[in-house]
Parts: structure tokens; sequence; C-alpha cells
């Protein structure tokens, strides 16, 4: 490591919370909140009054469901705090968040069961490499040794955890803390600053003790300060700030931190932190390989639809300065002016004429702008910035208005709730008439659903999507077909004779002629060809017909009353008449799937595919993921709609899959019997 003191960036940062689910993120918010004098008080869960619980959807459900932004004064520098989802279905919603942020603060407890969830945060901000501390929460209920907790989170994470402070007991609670770098006691005093105090005769070697393996931690980078260990030498206090701040800002190491969210203790400590240690926008600029001169480079970190300001785009200003009435420019060669700038404090915003470098302001009616865009000064070169990664869909649910008359009105409010979670995805299946909504499991499109309803006051019916069913005959048949029909004048007829045959799985539909003598003119084979398509939409069965070769053999013609329209439906009547003796059988798409899991859940795994009909192909070590397995399995796609429950039921929340078309495959008679059943009261309805 550079021996030069590592200088303490000032000035704007941005912070994101993450962490599992539950650990205590959103009342940390509000803790930093109100130490940092932004709120009057510190809310509760309970009071529904909470910044980061601003949406109806997530005080009905008692949990955050989207990224909340605050910006607030750290000691006189800005200092904005994203409060992101814990739910494993919404962690897209920190994708651009992280991107464009200096820092993570991971907050957790000390509670095994959230381990995986935690590996998950830990394994994305290293692919990222963004620098982050780890705000052990709920200190005042833990139970054991921090140390042991210390070694039970470290399980998570690839990068080394440092302990910074341990903990003072009391009658078996947590009465206080000692800084190891400091060497200094502090008294917790709830909701307040904490009280400095000397370490305490009985706390001594325990301080010591701890100290030293923090020391050793940070001397792996530092040959001098290991130097000073091995020859029993103790490091002035500012070298080793010094390395905390350099290894911290390198991402060498996560310090940890702890304290009570709930009872506002250990907020300062972590303030302190974020203002002296972390990372400031020059590292992030360095990280999305953004040259440090030039004009304005601004992220859009997140997009809000609001019911009085209309849609809100956050973004978070990366190098120059904006101002109201700037022209930018962002992906697709689009322009768009700087308006309505606003300081956000949840869903209280506050307007402001200018945003400086490392701010983040939202802006008004930007309505071309989408989340992860990156916008910059018109007449410039833009940044060379990856897109976002795309979500994963893992749950599906189809949609209709309640009244078919509110058809626009969802459609229009389909369009916000896409351009404020872009990890929900629209799909309107032409051929099952059907609008289905795409997401990341079942409680996130639950949600989104609810938003569409409050929002557009739109009732909504769902139902489980078209699975994609097809049919095939198993038998070869020839069938006459001929449309005759006299109403005075002119009459129609046409008369054909088709030979349908079975074709090998995956070859498709194919249509042949070997008409001789005239016995059908060449200028109507095409229109037979047509009646025989429009058929084939949908078979005997109720569903598209695949693999079918069909040959037009023989035939007859009127020279007056003959037309398109004649062959046509003679074509389609031979065929309505004929497949039904071909033996049609039901065919179900076959999906090929990865399934990645903890390595201790494979078991379980392995047991599920063959209950939803699947067949294991193997599985194998995860690449780069330590202690995780990846399972390779063919699953009928009518089985898989639900399976992300089961998987994360089963591992804690973190298993996930990816899936893509393999083959359709014959059905057995009994389910295909009940399938086509359905289909028919669905077609009677």
């Amino acid at each position: 490591m550079d021996a030069s003191p590592r200088s303490r960036p000032s000035g704007p940062k941005c912070a994101a919370l993450i962490g599992p689910m539950s650990s205590g993120k959103t009342t940390l918010m509000e803790a930093i909140l109100a130490r940092t004098g932004a709120i009057p008080r510190q809310n509760t869960a309970a009071s529904g009054n909470m910044v980061g619980m601003g949406s109806p959807e997530a005080r009905a459900h008692g949990m955050s469901v989207e990224a909340t932004v605050a910006t607030v004064s750290n000691q006189g520098d800005s200092l904005t705090i994203i409060d992101c989802p814990g739910s494993v279905e919404y962690a897209y919603e920190a994708e651009p968040v992280l991107r464009f942020c200096d820092f993570a603060i991971v907050v957790v407890e000390a509670d095994e069961k959230k381990l995986p969830a935690l590996q998950l945060t830990m394994k994305r901000l290293d692919e990222i490499g963004l620098p982050r501390v780890l705000f052990l929460n709920k200190i005042d209920k833990a139970d054991g040794s921090v140390q042991q907790t210390l070694q039970m989170l470290q399980t998570a994470s690839e990068n080394p955890l440092l302990l910074r402070q341990i903990p003072i007991w009391k009658d078996g609670n947590v009465a206080g803390c000692i800084d190891l770098a400091l060497e200094r006691a502090y008294t917790y005093r709830p909701h307040e600053e904490a009280k400095v105090t000397e370490v305490s005769d009985e706390d001594r070697a325990r301080e010591e003790e701890a100290r030293f393996a923090m020391l050793e931690t940070l001397a792996d980078h530092d040959d001098v300060l290991m130097e000073q260990l091995l020859e029993d030498v103790s490091p002035p206090i500012d070298v080793v700030l010094q390395d905390l701040t350099a290894e911290l800002q390198d991402g060498w190491i996560t310090p940890v931190l702890f304290g009570s969210a709930e009872n506002g203790t250990g907020i300062l400590r972590l303030l302190k932190t974020l203002r002296h240690d972390a990372p400031d926008y020059n590292t992030t600029r360095m990280r999305l390989d953004i040259v440090e001169t030039g004009d304005t480079v601004a992220g859009v970190v997140k997009t809000i639809h609001t019911s009085h300001s209309g849609k809100l785009s956050v973004v978070r200003v990366l190098r120059g300065k904006m101002a109201e009435g700037d022209q930018l420019a962002f992906e697709g060669h689009g322009s768009c002016k700087v308006s309505g700038m606003q300081s956000m404090l949840g869903r209280e915003t506050r307007k402001v004429q200018s945003a400086d470098v490392g701010e983040t302001v939202a802006l008004g009616k930007l309505d071309e702008v989408s989340t992860g865009n990156i916008l910059y000064a018109e007449k410039t070169t833009p940044p060379d910035i990856a897109p976002l990664p795309p979500a994963q869909s893992l749950y599906a649910v189809g949609i209709r208005p309640s009244d078919r008359r509110d058809e626009v009105k969802l459609s229009t409010a389909l369009a916000r709730l896409v351009d404020e979670d872009p990890s929900i995805r629209v799909e309107h299946n032409q051929e099952a008439s059907e609008t289905v909504l795409h997401g990341s499991g079942e409680m996130h499109l639950r949600v989104a659903v609810e938003r569409l309803e409050n929002r557009s006051q739109v009732s909504i019916q769902t139902h489980a999507p078209d699975i994609g069913y097809r049919e095939t005959i198993a038998k070869s048949v020839t069938q006459r077909g001929r449309h005759k029909k006299q109403s005075g004048g002119h009459g129609q007829y046409g008369d054909v004779v088709l030979e349908i045959k079975p074709q090998k799985p995956g070859s498709g539909f194919e249509f042949t002629n070997t008409i001789v003598g005239g016995a059908v003119p060449k200028q109507f084979i095409g229109s037979v060809e047509s009646g025989v398509r429009d058929y084939l939409v949908r078979g005997p069965l109720g569903f598209p017909v695949v693999d079918v070769a069909v040959n037009l053999s023989d035939g007859s013609y009127h020279n007056v009353d003959s037309s398109d329209m004649a062959f046509q439906l003679a074509g389609t009547l031979a065929m309505r008449e004929g497949m039904p003796q071909c033996g049609p059988v039901l065919l179900e798409p076959i999906m090929k799937v990865s399934i990645h899991a903890p390595s201790d859940a494979i078991a379980s795994i392995t047991t599920m595919v063959p209950q939803r009909r699947g067949q294991l192909l193997g599985f194998e070590p995860r690449e780069g993921w330590s202690g995780w397995d990846t399972v390779q399995a063919l699953i009928p796609k009518s089985t898989l709609s639900d399976m992300i429950i089961e998987l994360r039921s089963s591992t804690a929340g973190v298993a996930t899959y990816t899936a893509e078309f393999d083959h359709l495959e014959r059905l057995d008679a009994k389910l295909a019997d009940q399938i086509v059943n359905a289909r028919i009261e669905s077609l009677a309805s």
C-alpha cells in the first residue's frame, strides 16, 4: 500500500443501505435522519410515519417495496442515503443505486438464517467493486460474543470483515462500545450522543486483543505496520486511521460497526465513518471510467411517478454542475431540459436551483428518460458505460381490467409502472389475447397489481398465464373438402383433396401440391394453403397445430363459381373434418433450467425436480460462488410457473434459476384430457 497519507474525502456523497430483509435498514435511515436533524424525531414502523415507508403498498405490507432517497447534511457535507428494499424479489431496485453511489452500508443482524441473503449482497458488491461497511444492527438483542458473530458473518463474505468496535457489556446488555482505532470507550444514551469514557480495567484485555487482531488485518497491506507489530511497537493512532481509510476505500476490508437503529445508538460513529473514511464521487467516477474533467455527466438512479408532481427522475451528478434550464442529452440521442430540480427527503421535496458534482437531486418532466440512463451535456461525447444488466423474469401473472372500458387507463398505468420498476416486463401475448406481467416473485407482482389499482383506480383481475401448449397428429389421413353454395347469381365452388401427415418434431408446417391436369387451377393453390393455415391456428384440441405436412393432391373447380375465397374455405373444411381422424395429441413446452442454490439445499432441489415432472441432467459447483451449486434439468413450463416460491422457501430466499425453451413433448393422456377440458370451458365462457 502507498505509505503516503490518504486524503479524507469531503463534499457530497451518496451511500446505499442494503442487506437482508428485516435487518433494520429503514429504521437505520430513520435514525440517521433524526441524528442529522433532517426530521424532528425518529418514528417507528408501527407509527406508519417512517420516511422509508412512504408508499401505501409499503405500509400495507410492512416492508420496503422501493428505494427511498433522502439527502441530509452530515456535519456540513451533503449526504444522500438511499434505502434499498431487503426482499430478494426487489434486489433489482438496488442495481442503478449501487452503480451510481459511492459506498454501501450493509445492514445485518446476528441471525444465521440470513447468511445466504447476506452472501448475495456481498457477492454483488464484490462484482461491482463497491466499498462497504457492515453495520451489525440490533446489538442490544445480540446473544453471544461479537467475535463469534463476526466469524459467522465472515462465511458470507470473501472480503475480510474487520471489527472497528467491541461492545461494553453490563448486566448482560450492551451498554456501550470501545473504538479500537481511537482506544476510547463510549457509553450509549438512547437517541443521544454517546458519552466518552476511559476504557475500564476489566475491558482493557479484551480491547488490546481485539485491537491487535484489527491491526494484523490492516498490516496485510501495509509493510511498515507489519514491521511495527513484529517489533511490538504500538503504531500511532493517526497511522491506524489512515490505514483504515485507505483500505476501506480500496475495497480491501469491510469495517464492522454496530449499534441499535431502533434506539439510535451507534449512529454517530457510522456518520463519522461516512464523512471521514467513505470514498466520494471521485472514486465512483474511476469505477465507471468517467474522466475527471469535462462537461456535465449524471446517472439516473430512480424514476418516480407522483400524483402531484408527475414524473421525477432522481439523478446523481458525477461530473460538472447542473442548473435549471440546462440542455442535456441521453442515450438514444434524445435531449431534455433540466427543470423542476428538487432535493428529496423521502416523499417530501424541496426546490433547488442547481446541483454540484456529487449531489443527488430529482428532475421533473424528463418523459423519455429511464432509470439507468446517462445524462450528459449536449454536443459532447457520452461516457461509455454499459447498460444495466437485464432483470430476471422468475414469476408471471396474467392481468385484465374487470371492466373492459378501463383498458386504456390500465395501459397508461402499466407504462408508468414499468418506468418506475424496470424489473417488471409487460408481454402482450397476441396468441392468447392476454397481457402478462413478468417479475421476480409472487410478492413482487402482487404489490405491482396493488400499485396499478391504487394509482389508476382500475379493478384488476389476475389469472395464470397461457402455457403455450401445442398439438400435433399421430397418423395420416386423406380428406376431401368441398365448399359449394348457390344463392342466385354467381355461386361459390371449391373442391380439394388433402393428404394430412405427421412430421418429425420441430419440423414445423409444410404445404405441397401434386396437382395434375389442372384439377385445381394454379391461381387457387395459394388460397387452399391459406385456408389450411387458418385452421392450424386452433386444432381439434383447441391449440395451435405444429409439425404437420399437408399435400393438395386433387380437387375440382367450376369455371364461373370458383374463387379464391371458395378454395380457401374448402381447404379449411378439409382440415376441420380430417384432423380429428389423425390421432391429435397435446404437446407441452419443456424448458431447460439452470437452478443456482447453496450446496446444502441441493438434496431438496433434486427431490423437487421429479415432483414437477422434471428430468435431472446433473449438477456442478457454481462458477465463482463458494458453497453454491448449479442444477441442470428439463422441466415442463406448466410446473415451472410457481417453482421460484418453493425454491426460495427451501433456501432462505436466495435460490434462483434461468430457463429457456428446449423442446415440445407429448403430454400424458390423463393430463392432456384435463387441459383440453379446461380449454373447452374457457372458450365456452
